[in-house]
């Protein structure tokens, strides 16, 4: 079944066209960005990555305080959707670069799930990826970035510091993350 959705002609045209996938990931079609966002039923694909430095610290992100989503609250290293016709392994590149300058990344793929909230819902595809100087290049999304060790995220978890999809990711992964 094709799930595309026509396209308003007053939309911009600079809009992302985003996957629509079903509850398993499968792309069944497309959609603009805003129309994602607006309608829950339609399920998006996105890449997270945890960037990992060697003495075994997250990196996350502090939102911008101008989000519409969770602003000012410490995210996941590095998250995007996947455009329409891009591969994750292409989108898991862009993002990387595009929100912590990562150059040449590997890439580990950890595990898959879905995840709603009041906004939208999304597939997201997890991996992690040893790096030692990401920098915040995404300046208007993001406001700064640092690394955490495990026990102070734990030490803050359930406090309102961090995103609650963070937190729920970093519950069901984190001994994915401290594994080399």
């Amino acid at each position: 079944m094709d799930k595309t959705l026509k396209i308003n002609s007053l939309a911009a045209d600079n809009e992302e066209m985003l996957p629509i996938c079903d509850r398993e990931g499968k792309i069944i079609g497309k959609a603009l960005r805003s129309i994602c966002h607006k309608d829950k039923t339609l399920i998006h694909p996105v890449v997270h990555v945890h960037i990992i430095n060697k003495a075994g610290e997250v990196f996350l992100q502090k939102r911008s305080k101008k989000k519409l989503i969770q602003p000012g609250k410490w995210d996941t290293s590095v998250g995007g959707h996947i455009t329409f016709g891009e591969e994750i392994s292409e989108a898991l590149k862009r993002e990387a670069w595009e929100e912590a300058g990562v150059v040449d990344g590997k890439f580990e793929h950890i595990t898959d799930y879905l995840w709603e909230c009041p906004l939208e819902t999304e597939f997201i595809h997890v991996y992690k990826c040893r790096y030692e100087n990401p920098e915040i290049i995404a300046k208007n999304e993001i406001d700064e970035g640092r690394f955490f060790s495990f026990s102070e995220i734990e030490k803050h978890l359930g406090k309102e510091l961090f995103t609650p999809n963070f937190e729920h990711e970093f519950l069901r992964i984190r001994d994915e993350l401290r594994a080399n």
